[in-house]
């Protein structure tokens, strides 16, 4: 398969297909004429990379997966640990973007919203942050 082909099955551009050989993620097979050579197992990691960077795994942790992925041997419990790690990653982000959105929620709500000059979103943004969170 040619890079074209291989981008409409796994669902990603020729230029994440690119990058991902760039960093060692693929290795597909060259041609005479050194056109990519996609094989189906080119396409099904493609494909594997494809769904966990989805669902946020980095490239290091898609890295280490795709090797455990390979490894027959492996155990089961190591990617589970990377799994794991990663929702504890998604959790915290999850938790930060909740307390952003109420702080907004409570500026916006204290914000008059007319023509005096008064504005406690501005106030609250020219504060300097407190010792507990610095």
């Amino acid at each position: 398969m040619n890079i074209g082909e291989v981008s409409k099955k796994a669902a990603l551009p020729a230029k994440t297909i690119r990058y991902y050989e760039d960093i060692g993620l693929i290795t597909p097979l060259r041609d005479p004429n050194g056109y990519r050579c996609f094989r189906d197992a080119d396409m099904h990691k493609l494909a594997f990379l494809g769904r966990a960077r989805t669902l946020g795994f980095t490239i290091e942790d898609c890295r280490a997966l795709l090797a455990l992925w390979n490894d027959q041997s492996r155990a089961s419990a190591d990617v589970r640990s990377i799994a794991k790690e990663h929702l504890a990653q998604v959790e915290k982000k999850i938790s930060d973007l909740q307390e952003i959105r109420d702080t907004l929620s409570h500026l916006v709500r204290e914000c008059v919203g007319d023509e005096r000059p008064d504005c406690p979103i501005l106030k609250s943004l020219e504060e300097f942050p407190s010792r507990e969170h610095a």
